[in-house]
């Protein structure tokens, strides 16, 4: 009788750890599916929100930054780059693969940026506001955001980080997350509160998300190059 009960007592057991094993793996599977999907979603006019718009065409597209940014990043998106932090020479990742902040670099370019040397060209600039570029290496300074967040604060509009002042958050904005741990675009969609998606990437299914309370915002910005100075641009030449 002992034995059967030891026996059961086991079984017990092993079945609460495959329950408990199978909740925690649908949580960490659906952890993205159980934002909003894709179809899901407003837009700005829903809310009576009006959408900013850039007065500079950098690439002389015919489409203004904020959108082409937008664009740029949705794109990245779409193609669903595989997540590596791998070290590059010369820099840029391959199209297949990427992070954060080469989400960042690639929907600039779109506006017809090139983020890199910008970036590169500040921290030759003024080296002491680099705390992480101490030892410069442009492989792999624009992809930090620790870097991103330095150059944004110097040259870059700062704005509200209050995710429910609904309005203030436009498409082709930039949102950085807690601390200098993840980056973001910001997208034309919204939730049915109003609050902005993320377009990002932590290599999860779901690209562009209703993310912003998913994790403490602590910087949004905005690149307006009309209040930029000249030298700090440089147009995309790869």
């Amino acid at each position: 009788m002992k034995t059967f009960f030891k026996i059961l007592g086991i079984l017990i057991f092993e079945v609460f750890l495959t329950v408990v094993f199978f909740v925690v793996g649908l949580i960490w599977f659906y952890q993205d599916e159980a934002l909003p999907v894709m179809n899901e979603y407003y837009t700005a006019e829903s809310f009576g929100i009006q959408t900013v718009k850039s007065e500079v065409d950098f690439n002389s597209n015919g489409v203004d930054d904020y959108t082409d940014i937008l664009l740029g990043a949705r794109e990245d998106a779409k193609a669903m780059p595989v997540y590596d932090i791998a070290y590059f020479e010369g820099g840029y990742p391959p199209d297949g693969i990427g992070i954060c902040t080469d989400v960042i670099w690639r929907a600039f370019r779109n506006a017809g940026y090139c983020l890199k040397d910008m970036i590169d060209n500040d921290i030759a600039r003024n080296p002491d506001k680099y705390p992480a570029a101490k030892e410069p290496d442009p492989n792999i300074d624009f992809r930090r955001v620790r870097n991103l967040k330095v150059f944004l604060d110097l040259y870059a509009e700062s704005l509200t980080t209050d995710i429910n002042d609904v309005s203030e958050w436009q498409p082709g904005d930039i949102v950085i997350f807690e601390d200098m741990e993840h980056i973001g675009i910001i997208s034309d969609r919204r939730n049915a509160k109003g609050q902005a998606f993320v377009i990002h990437n932590t290599d999860q299914k779901n690209r562009e998300q209703d993310y912003l309370e998913i994790r403490q915002v602590t910087g949004h910005y905005r690149f307006d190059a009309s209040k930029i100075d000249e030298s700090v641009l440089v147009k995309w030449h790869n």
